[in-house]
């Protein structure tokens, strides 16, 4: 189970939405897509469901090149789009046997739409009209029908808009299930999603990808270098001898016993060190690190 994306462009008109895009997810992984409003994302999940051609590059569902007409392949993915398409004039259960029926599930039919609508947390809700329900449920609507074929690949545009906190911890439990055993891509502007559910994170900005890798790898490569600690000691100390440390290019005092300390590297086991040998007690160690919002930031602002 594998989503690959080779060398994609997209233009419209002499704007380029994709230049040059290219990434690999396998299967058990989940990678969180962001990027600001514009950046991309979308139209690279419309391509990757085929849904959208490319002017140039291809991508790839479990080795087999994805086009429009190449049914087959379309079928090993489910796409929950950013603007849910859904009939409000049917019925919840109603709506779910009709997708079902587009993928000739047959007698797994009946089974799958109930396994769905429980799942998804639909079960007090499947008898009435999808134009009835709020904009949470006819959410998860939209993505019991992206998972109701079993697909490999599951993409997923911004699933969880409009849930309450609720429902939003059962959708993310759901997507981690599913993330066990299915390669899943999804969009999202909510930064702790990404730390709740994401072993991968995928930054796109004015169509390039600007970052790629773990959460914490991104924290840790925009800090290029320069780490700030906050040490407290049990009194005061000198700012011109926590200077002297190793790696220490500047240290300021921010209350009598309580002190910010910049430098070239990880200066923690260095201070504890000055701590044993000039006889104080450290009682605040910390190392601050950059918040996913900032690295989103510090990338897409430039």
């Amino acid at each position: 189970m594998s989503l690959a994306i080779h060398q994609v462009s997209k233009y419209y008109g002499k704007q380029a939405a994709l230049e040059n895009v290219s990434f690999r997810l396998n299967g058990g992984e989940i990678a969180g897509f962001l990027g600001p409003n514009g950046a991309g994302k979308s139209t690279l999940m419309k391509i990757a469901t085929g849904f959208l051609a490319a002017d140039h590059g291809f991508a790839e569902v479990n080795g087999q090149r994805m086009n429009e007409m190449n049914v087959e392949v379309r079928r090993m993915i489910g796409y929950l789009p950013e603007h849910n398409p859904l009939y409000p004039d049917l019925y919840v259960k109603e709506y779910l046997r009709f997708v079902a029926g587009m993928y000739h599930l047959g007698r797994r039919t009946k089974p799958r739409v109930d396994e769905m609508i429980e799942r998804t947390g639909l079960t007090h809700e499947y008898k009435k009209r999808i134009g009835e329900l709020s904009k949470g449920y006819r959410q998860r609507v939209g993505l019991a029908q992206a998972l109701i074929h079993d697909p490999n690949v599951l993409i997923l545009d911004e699933p969880t808009t409009g849930l309450d906190p609720n429902q939003l911890e059962e959708i993310r439990q759901l997507i981690r299930e599913v993330g066990q055993e299915k390669t899943v891509l999804f969009s999202t502007h909510i930064m702790q999603e990404v730390k709740a559910l994401c072993q991968r994170v995928i930054i796109i900005h004015q169509g390039h990808i600007v970052a790629d890798g773990t959460e914490q790898m991104l924290t840790h490569d925009i800090n290029d270098g320069h780490y700030e600690t906050i040490v407290e000691f049990d009194r005061p100390v000198s700012t011109e001898a926590l200077r002297s440390i190793d790696n220490v290019s500047d240290a300021k005092a921010l209350s009598p016993t309580l002190y910010h300390v910049q430098s070239a590297a990880d200066v923690r086991a260095d201070l504890f060190r000055f701590a044993v040998a000039y006889g104080y007690v450290i009682l605040t160690l910390k190392q601050q690190e950059h918040s996913m919002e900032e690295v989103f930031k510090e990338l897409t602002l430039k």
